[in-house]
Formats: structure tokens, C-alpha cells, sequence
């Protein structure tokens, strides 16, 4: 036997072997916040015990979700973690965020609306400006595209009916669905909210142009103007 064979091996080797067959035996599902992060990070860091990383990044940033859309250069500050680490999870994030389009975007989306909600949550609800997207939608209300209109300062973000016209035009879209964020976390439309709604159905009706909701998001949740009576 030689020398490094006598060598306790470290202790958190046989962590990985359990929380490994935990996932698989119970399914992902079975796993708290942070042992699903260690999961992840296990392929990311080989040789070193990240359940304190994994705690640390769930400290710093609060959640999950919160997490995934911070800024790279943020992730890595985290003791254990570093610019690689850091650009992997933001790929772990791509990742489910393109699954999450394919998802919505494979059938009509009004059938699939709880998916969108969840989709528009985890986009938006942690963006610390406010940001004014468009969903296009094509006759059969299948997504065509999902695109950033403008972005403003924390308070506000400029919205141009001509511009959101045009482009509905260049994609032959025949419905909309509005989305944007607050940042300060309270969904309630504005009265400029609910006039530029307003302005924006007025601008499209003439062009058979649709549109079937407005969604705000933020950190309290997602709130629908169609539920809400306001279209």
C-alpha cells in the first residue's frame, strides 16, 4: 500500500456519493436549494467541498432564481467560486431558459399559459431597471419571437407604438402579449401602465393586430391586466 493510499480521503467525497444517489433514486425534486446547487457545482468544482460554496451563494444572493440572473462578475466574488464557475451556471441557466421558450412556444400559448407565467417570472422579477418586452405571436398564437423593446432607468422605460407596430408587421404577427417588470417588486399597474396599454391597442386595432394580455412581473409576483379587467 502506498503512502497516499493510507490517507483518509476527504469526507466530502462520500457527501457527493450520497446526494449523487439521492437525486438519483428520488429525483431532483427530493433535494433542498442548496444540495441541488451542490449537484451542480460538483461538476464545476472536483476537488474541493462545495456545500459551504453552495450555502455562501444562496446567502449572498437570496434564492435561486436570484442567483441565475445575477451578474457573472458578482457569482465569482463568492468565496469558492471564480469567473469559470461563475460563466457554467450562467449556461446552466441559458439552458433551462431556452427550454422554458421551447416549451411555451411549442403550441398555441394561450394553452400554455401557466408555463409563460413562469417563464416571464424568471426573467424579470429580479431585473433591477425596468425592461419592456414584447411576445409576437403568429395566427395560431404560437410564439414567433420574444423581444426587448426598451429598457429604462429604475422607474420607467420608454415604449414607442410605431416602433412595437412596425415590428409586429416585419413578423407578421397577429397578437401581442405585453410584458414588462417592476423593480421595485409591486406588480400594480400604473395609471401610465394601464394608459400606454391604451395607446398601444388604439395603434395596432387598425392593423388587425391583437393584444391579449399585459403582464408585470417582479419579485411579488406577475400580474395580468386581462385578469384584472384592464383589457
Amino acid at each position: 500500500m502506498s503512502e497516499n493510499d493510507s490517507k483518509p480521503k476527504p469526507h466530502w467525497l462520500g457527501h457527493r456519493d450520497r446526494l449523487r444517489g439521492k437525486l438519483i433514486e428520488r429525483g431532483a425534486a427530493a433535494l433542498e436549494d442548496y444540495e441541488l446547487l451542490e449537484t451542480l457545482l460538483f461538476a464545476f468544482l472536483p476537488r474541493r467541498d462545495v456545500k459551504p460554496v453552495a450555502k455562501d451563494l444562496l446567502k449572498r444572493f437570496g434564492s435561486i432564481s436570484a442567483l441565475l440572473v445575477a451578474d457573472p462578475s458578482e457569482i465569482a466574488e463568492v468565496r469558492g467560486m471564480g469567473d469559470t464557475s461563475a460563466a457554467y451556471l450562467k449556461a446552466a441557466y441559458e439552458l433551462s431558459t431556452r427550454a422554458a421558450l421551447e416549451e411555451i412556444g411549442s403550441k398555441p400559448i394561450i394553452s400554455s399559459w401557466t408555463a409563460l407565467i413562469t417563464y416571464v417570472r424568471s426573467q424579470l422579477q429580479h431585473e433591477t431597471r425596468e425592461q419592456f418586452r414584447v411576445l409576437f405571436l403568429d395566427k395560431k398564437n404560437q410564439l414567433i419571437r420574444d423581444e426587448i423593446i426598451s429598457r429604462g432607468t429604475v422607474d420607467e422605460a420608454p415604449v414607442y407604438p410605431r416602433e412595437i407596430a412596425r415590428r409586429a408587421l416585419e413578423l407578421a404577427a397577429s397578437a401581442l402579449i405585453l410584458v414588462h417588470n417592476h423593480p421595485s417588486g409591486d406588480t400594480t399597474p400604473s395609471r401610465a401602465d394601464i394608459d400606454m396599454t391604451r395607446q398601444l391597442i388604439d395603434a395596432l386595432e387598425p392593423l388587425d393586430i391583437t393584444i391579449h394580455d399585459h403582464l408585470i412581473a417582479g419579485t411579488g409576483g406577475v400580474t395580468s391586466f386581462k385578469s384584472s379587467g384592464l383589457i
